[in-house]
C-alpha cells in the first residue's frame, strides 16, 4: 500500500514546519503544508490527501468551511487544531465532520501520534522511519536531515555532507582527500584551508567546546575521526 499523504493547513509557518518535521521523523514523509483557506482547498483537490490537519482560525476564513467542502466528496480523517478550548468549539468541529480536535498549545509528537491513530483506523499502512543513529546523532537515509538529541541541526549542504560521511563511518579515520572527494566531488589538491574552515564551523554547531572537540577528532597526518 502507498504511503499516506498528509495535508497540513496552518497559518503559523513555524508551527507548520515543526509539524512537518515531526511527522517525517515518525515515518510520514508525504506531507504538504498550506497557510490559507484558499490554497488549502486547491491543495485538497490537487494533492488528494489521505488525512488533513486543519487549523480552525485562518487568515481568510475558518477551517470549518474547508471541512464542509471535504465532506461533500470524501471521508478522510480531519483533525482540527485550535486555540479555542471551549467544549462548544470542540463539539462544533466534531459535529460538522471532524474526527479529532486538538487544543493549542500542543506537543507536536502528540499530534503525530493522533495522526497515526487515525490512519490506522482508516487502515493505512504507516511506514517505519529509517534512520542512521550514532550516539546522540540521527540522520535520515537520504542524508538531508541530521539531529542531535532530537534537535534538527541547522547545517549547510557541505556540513551535512561531512556529517553524513562521518556518521556512515563512525570511529574510523577518514582522510581529508576522501572527505573532499565525497562532499565536494573534486580532487583535494590545494584545498586544505577549505576543509579546515568547514570542519571548524561544523564543530561550532555540534561540539560543547569547539576548541576541545570530542566528536570530530583531528588525527594528525591522517585526517579526521568521528566519535559519538
Amino acid at each position: 500500500m502507498r504511503e499516506p499523504k498528509i495535508l497540513i493547513v496552518e497559518d503559523e509557518i513555524d508551527l507548520a514546519n515543526l509539524l512537518t518535521v515531526t511527522l517525517r521523523k515518525e515515518g510520514l514523509t508525504q506531507t504538504l503544508a498550506t497557510h490559507t483557506l484558499q490554497t488549502a482547498e486547491k491543495a485538497f483537490h490537487d494533492y488528494n490527501p489521505d488525512l488533513v490537519l486543519l487549523d480552525v482560525m485562518l487568515p481568510d476564513g475558518e477551517g470549518y468551511e474547508l471541512c464542509k467542502v471535504i465532506r461533500q466528496t470524501s471521508h478522510i480523517p480531519i483533525l482540527f487544531m485550535s486555540a479555542k478550548t471551549e467544549e462548544v468549539d470542540k463539539l462544533v468541529g466534531l459535529a460538522i465532520g471532524g474526527d479529532d480536535y486538538i487544543s493549542k498549545p500542543f506537543s507536536p509528537k502528540e499530534v503525530a501520534y493522533r495522526v497515526k491513530a487515525q490512519l490506522r483506523r482508516a487502515e493505512y499502512t504507516i511506514p517505519a522511519a529509517t534512520w542512521i543513529t550514532v550516539g546522540d546523532f540521527k540522520m535520515n537515509q537520504d542524508e538531508t536531515e541530521i539531529y542531535l538529541n532530537d534537535t534538527l541541526l541547522e547545517l549547510t549542504a557541505k556540513e551535512v555532507g561531512l556529517m553524513a560521511a562521518f556518521m556512515r563511518n563512525p570511529n574510523r579515520i577518514l582522510s581529508k582527500e576522501s572527505l573532499f572527494e565525497r562532499v565536494w566531488g573534486e580532487d583535494y589538491f590545494g584545498a586544505d584551508n577549505t576543509m579546515m574552515v568547514h570542519i571548524r564551523r561544523l564543530r561550532e554547531k555540534i561540539e560543547n567546546d569547539p576548541s576541545r572537540p570530542t566528536h570530530i577528532i583531528t588525527v594528525k597526518g591522517l585526517g579526521y575521526k568521528f566519535i559519538a
